[in-house]
């Protein structure tokens, strides 16, 4: 049973402490919160109904819990007048999403410099922002360009699509993985006004999708989301320059089957939303949009991401052939200590589900391999 609390007060606070078979201080950490916290919502009982931010803490630690522990929270609270129950995920529509797409390029902090100069940025405050300029995109609602001074930029690409079958948006994805680099290379070419600039180009393009409206029931809700955040299974990708559908019996088999991709992580709140991570994309659906995560935030956490992962990868990579990184000493060691923290500490005002889906990022990227080793190269180097 994985129903969710419609309202918790502090008496059903007190069966999840109780089923997750924690002291008041262990549920406290649990849930980022004081003792005090917990004691004041049990004392309540009935009568205490916690804030919204405390019931989606809550929300996330029900889903969270394992299958033992969620089997003797419902049975404690079945018998009780807490309404149990499910907010439907059954489709009504067609098939509509929001593609957002993230091309990192290293570039070195030279050219950085020279092309917030040049399109009009100015250094942001903190060392982990990026100047954001929009820029045009032949086949974009919309596209943004994101330059950091370290040296990277990140092109980010938004466009509505509406295929008739998630086969159909994995093959227009990976048709448009050959050309969106070459646009980009091409763009980077002409704002920078250089013929030094042949060779930047992305190697890779990140995906997210925003879900809107689905055609599917509820026993092929979550594969369908699993297969539009990694698309693999559903495309012939032999030939990387003509990339094509497998067919729709090849994806009604997996969502007849219940495909489970190994490599994904969950970071949907049962009831609120749903949504999957993995190396290459990500597909979330907001179901209680108004308690859901926005999409500014998943962008912001996506651009954090893959500028810092391409940042690392370009001191990684010069290590491995002999060179010394391109680095300036204000975007050194300590520059990526403050980037690890960022991207694997809590922050005083961060919900769980933005935690769910920072710690579903940084793990599915593996920022927390790539991180460590380019901070300890450049320690090594005084950097």
């Amino acid at each position: 049973m994985t129903g969710t609390v419609h309202r918790w007060t502090g008496r059903e606070t007190k069966q999840l402490r109780e089923a997750l078979r924690m002291t008041q201080r262990l549920f406290a950490e649990h849930l980022g919160v004081s003792d005090r916290a917990v004691a004041k919502w049990e004392s309540g009982g009935t009568d205490y109904v916690p804030r919204p931010e405390t019931q989606a803490l809550l929300d996330t630690a029900l889903a969270r819990a394992t299958d033992e522990e969620r089997e003797r929270f419902h049975g404690r609270a079945a018998p009780s007048r807490v309404r149990l129950g499910r907010v439907s995920t059954s489709g009504v529509g067609e098939l509509h999403v929001d593609s957002h797409k993230f091309m990192p390029v290293f570039i070195g902090h030279y050219l950085a410099e020279r092309l917030m100069k040049r399109i009009g940025l100015e250094t942001a405050a903190g060392v982990l922002h990026a100047g954001l300029a929009p820029v045009d995109h032949p086949d974009a609602d919309r596209c943004s360009l994101y330059v950091h001074p370290c040296g990277v930029v990140l092109f980010h690409v938004v466009q509505s699509r509406r295929p008739d079958t998630i086969s159909d948006l994995a093959e227009w994805r990976y048709r448009t993985y050959v050309t969106d680099p070459s646009w980009a290379a091409q763009k980077l070419t002409e704002l920078l006004d250089t013929n030094g600039t042949a060779g930047l180009r992305p190697e890779y393009v990140f995906s997210a999708y925003w879900l809107h409206e689905h055609p599917w029931d509820e026993p092929q809700y979550e594969t369908a989301l699993q297969l539009i955040a990694t698309p693999s299974p559903l495309v012939d990708r032999s030939n990387p320059g003509n990339v094509k559908s497998l067919g729709p019996d090849a994806e009604e088999a997996l969502l007849s089957s219940g495909f489970v991709h190994p490599e994904v992580a969950r970071i949907g709140v049962h009831g609120i939303a749903a949504g999957f991570v993995g190396w290459s994309g990500i597909s979330y659906h907001p179901l209680a949009p108004e308690r859901a995560l926005t999409v500014e935030e998943l962008v912001e956490a996506e651009v954090l991401a893959q500028l810092v992962w391409c940042y690392a990868a370009h001191i990684q990579q010069s290590v491995e052939n002999g060179r010394d990184p391109d680095v300036p000493e204000r975007y050194g060691w300590r520059f990526l200590r403050a980037a690890h923290s960022r991207l694997t500490s809590a922050r005083p005002l961060e919900t769980a589900q933005h935690r769910l889906m920072r710690e579903a990022i940084v793990k599915t990227s593996g920022l927390t391999e790539i991180l460590p080793a380019a901070q300890a190269a450049l320690r090594e180097d005084r950097r």
